[in-house]
């Protein structure tokens, strides 16, 4: 990339510059209408008032710090990536980043797509992959991640069930060529109409993404101020693409924050793919929201990690919950780590954080309807833990009206509120929906081993 994109990745913006607040404060109650979704039966209940919050989309938060910060740190890769992708490793200023995004925006809008078009993100998680998903959001259309484990043929499965028009990618991920895989699915597929890739060695055929980056005379495309939300699969199935407006996006985001208490100055170094609600809401939407930076660690490289870790800034980690034992012994600029799990599974008790000292968040998403963060604690006061909630979802300390849990005499599970709103995407149309009560889940969570919670298919 041009030298005019690359920040040297040792010398990350200091806390102790200017700050915002976290764009989430002084969310409160509203009467706007959310969308309910039909993935599966509703559960007649009385329905939620809603919360106020800002019609902003992902784009419309990073801007929001770039006009009054621009030489902030917003994205960098935490460790080298070029063995693996044949790029080097990038870190982005909010000022760089709005700038690029709205070069790539108005690049976009001049493809023949009617607008909110769903395009496609074929990505394993760098920083190239947040630029190219709020590029597409600023071109009014609406991104859609593909999981990066996906194959070929899941791939292909995936594109038409969301009926998708165009997929941007990169041109080497390891030892595979999504550029070149996408360009098979293409031609037995003519509902994808554009195909895009970061280089090197962009395959004939394929929209050079670099090129569009560095051309300076295609103008720029402002960053709008709400988002089209997001399609993605649940479960990782091809076959199951569901869609959430912005508003919904925000809300879940929002929802997670409330736990996660992220302060201007910190930044988030995730381990997780924004290939799904779970990592975007963790990752990209909660690092936007909060203005702070995120790095990414798509190929996971322990020395690495252990040397990123060493920075005395403050630091939230995303990682996958099955490396908790891994991370008993973290630096003491570590304010938390956040363990991602999904539905279903166990859930073990925790009475109180971890000796080590570093507070954790327990996330668990089900499938892509929600994803519900919860704080341990118990060191002082009532223990509380994902556990806890399951078993008494009063315990759950958020708005109803944002996210409200159910656990039925049964055991299976219901949510309702903003942040639970997600719709069926049917043979490439998004069905219409009313926002309403509690929406059974095909979960249940029934106690083991005590004090424990098992997350089961209902």
């Amino acid at each position: 990339m041009h030298a005019d994109l690359r920040m040297e990745f040792e010398n990350p913006v200091s806390a102790a510059q200017p700050s915002i607040e976290p764009l989430t404060a002084g969310w409160g109650p509203a009467t706007r209408g959310a969308v309910r979704s039909q993935v599966v039966p509703e559960v007649a209940s009385e329905i939620a008032p809603e919360v106020i919050l800002p019609r902003a989309g992902l784009c419309a938060l990073l801007a929001g710090t770039a006009r009054l910060d621009p030489g902030r740190l917003a994205f960098a890769d935490a460790a080298p990536k070029r063995g693996w992708s044949g790029r080097p490793p990038m870190a982005w200023t909010y000022g760089t980043a709005a700038e690029i995004i709205g070069r790539l925006a108005q690049a976009l809008r001049t493809w023949r797509l009617a607008p909110g078009s769903r395009i496609g993100l074929w990505f394993p998680g760098s920083t190239e992959g947040l630029v190219a998903h709020l590029a597409v959001e600023a071109a009014g259309h609406v991104p859609c991640p593909l999981p990066p484990s996906w194959t070929e043929a899941q791939a292909a499965a995936g594109i038409q069930a969301a009926g998708l028009s165009a997929v941007l990618t990169q041109t080497q991920v390891g030892a595979n060529r999504p550029a070149e895989a996408l360009c098979r699915i293409a031609a037995g597929y003519f509902g994808l109409r554009y195909l895009a890739a970061f280089g090197p060695a962009v395959p004939d055929g394929v929209i050079n993404l670099d090129a569009l980056a560095l051309d300076r005379a295609g103008g720029t495309a402002p960053l709008p101020e709400t988002g089209g939300g997001l399609v993605s699969f649940a479960a990782g199935d091809p076959a199951r693409p569901v869609h959430r407006t912005g508003d919904a996006l925000l809300a879940a985001i929002a929802a997670h924050l409330v736990s996660a208490r992220i302060e201007p100055g910190d930044r988030i170094l995730t381990l997780l793919p924004p290939s799904d609600l779970r990592g975007l809401v963790t990752g990209l939407g909660a690092a936007l929201a909060a203005g702070v930076d995120l790095e990414t660690m798509p190929v996971f490289d322990g020395p690495a990690l252990i040397e990123n870790l060493a920075q005395p800034r403050p630091t939230h980690l995303v990682a996958p919950a099955f490396l908790e034992q891994a991370l008993d012994a973290l630096p003491p600029a570590t304010r938390s780590v956040v363990l991602a799990r999904r539905a279903p599974g166990s859930v073990p008790p925790h009475a109180a954080d971890r000796a080590a000292g570093s507070p954790v968040l327990d996330v668990l998403a089900f499938d892509e309807d929600a994803v519900l963060s919860v704080r341990r604690s118990g060191s002082s006061g009532p223990a509380s833990d994902l556990a806890s909630v399951l078993a008494e979802p009063a315990r759950l300390a958020l708005p109803p009206a944002l996210f409200d849990l159910r656990r039925d005499p049964d055991g299976r599970l219901a949510f309702r509120g903003q942040a639970c709103a997600t719709t069926r995407v049917q043979r490439g149309e998004v069905d219409a929906t009313e926002a309403g009560s509690f929406r059974a889940s095909r979960f249940r969570a029934d106690r083991f081993a005590g004090t424990g919670m098992a997350v089961t298919e209902a």
